[in-house]
């Protein structure tokens, strides 16, 4: 049975409680406390050393939703607070401790700012922007780091599943972080090499101990990005406004010629009923970053104007869509802006 309107309208407007119990169950680790059998909610007070009340009457609320279960015993785990745990191989716990982040709920509260005059709820927090917010506080940028990584898990295998990397002898991934990304592509085309390419902060904590990934440290909007048959921007163009977007895709045309491949990796708007998901990342984009989630049309635009033009967008199994393009012969190569 649907909802009744009144129904729809109250739940949303006391979402954010049950997402802000998640957040913090996420960073107290609870979930790595409760094995197979459940356990008592004394117990999960005591080893993450909060107040047991409260903890359970959290814990009910998650509930509701299907993350974790109740027992006369105590808690157990459902499929989905497994994803909670710190071992589990498609852990979420550094993602829902990401949103949870001081940076990043700071900013939804100031989202009427953003709505007010179009820029970011964090300014009101953070003048210099998220990206220096990061830098100033590296303990948060690793969770950050390390929920891009566990966000992208099942999304890798999906884009894998949906493309083939085997025509090109040199694959750069630009921003890929970690390089969870270019690891999985590089594995998968035994006959590539990559390039990952990313801040100085980011390449100089890494271990790259595959023999066919090199790293290349720099900022791509003051540094050359590398040279490269195909270039792979996985969810980054969505955190930057129009400008900026042109700015990285001017340099990637100058880079690679008139012969290589842009590959943009990101949710995309559909032109129909509105999704939830791409709706929801896109206000998280509007008040945190300054960036936002895109139409294809859109994106085509930003090509353009960039020296590309759009030549296909594939389906992935995942909500992440594959957008190829290629340099535009009718177009001259934008100039970088350094």
């Amino acid at each position: 049975m649907s909802p009744q309107p009144h129904e729809e309208v109250l739940g949303l407007c006391t979402a954010g409680f049950a997402a802000r119990c998640l957040h913090i169950i996420a960073d107290l680790g609870v979930a790595d406390h409760i094995d197979d059998a459940p356990s008592p909610i004394g117990t999960l007070a005591a080893a993450c050393e909060v107040d047991a009340d409260a903890l359970g009457r959290v814990l009910r609320l998650l509930s509701a939703y299907g993350i974790f279960g109740r027992h006369p015993d105590g808690y157990r785990h459902t499929p989905s607070s497994r994803l909670l745990r710190s071992d589990h191989p498609q852990s979420l716990r550094p993602f829902a401790r990401m949103m949870g982040l001081p940076v990043i709920w700071g900013s939804l509260t100031a989202l009427e700012h953003s709505v007010r005059t179009g820029r970011t709820g964090l300014e009101t927090l953070e003048p210099k922007g998220f990206w220096a917010y990061l830098q100033d506080h590296p303990a948060e940028a690793d969770i950050f780091g390390r929920a891009m990584t566990a966000k992208s898990g099942a999304e890798i295998a999906a884009v894998l599943a949906a493309y083939d990397f085997s025509r090109f002898a040199t694959i750069a991934d630009i921003g890929g972080g970690r390089g969870h990304l270019l690891r999985a592509v590089l594995d998968a085309t035994p006959a590539a090499n990559g390039v990952l390419f990313d801040l100085p902060e980011v390449i100089h904590t890494l271990d790259v101990e595959h023999p066919r990934m090199t790293t290349t440290a720099g900022d791509f909007f003051t540094d050359a990005v590398p040279r490269a048959d195909a270039y792979v921007l996985m969810e980054i163009l969505h955190d930057w406004a129009d400008d900026e977007c042109i700015a990285i895709l001017g340099e990637i045309r100058r880079a690679g010629g008139a012969d290589c491949t842009l590959l943009v990796v990101e949710g995309i708007i559909p032109d129909g009923p509105a999704d939830r998901r791409s709706c929801t990342l896109d206000a998280v984009m509007l008040t945190v970053s300054g960036g936002r989630e895109r139409t294809a049309d859109q994106l085509s635009t930003l090509f353009d104007r960039a020296g590309f033009e759009l030549d296909e967008v594939i389906t992935t199994a995942s909500p992440m869509r594959i957008v190829e393009a290629r340099p535009s012969p009718r177009t001259a190569t934008a100039t970088p802006v350094h």
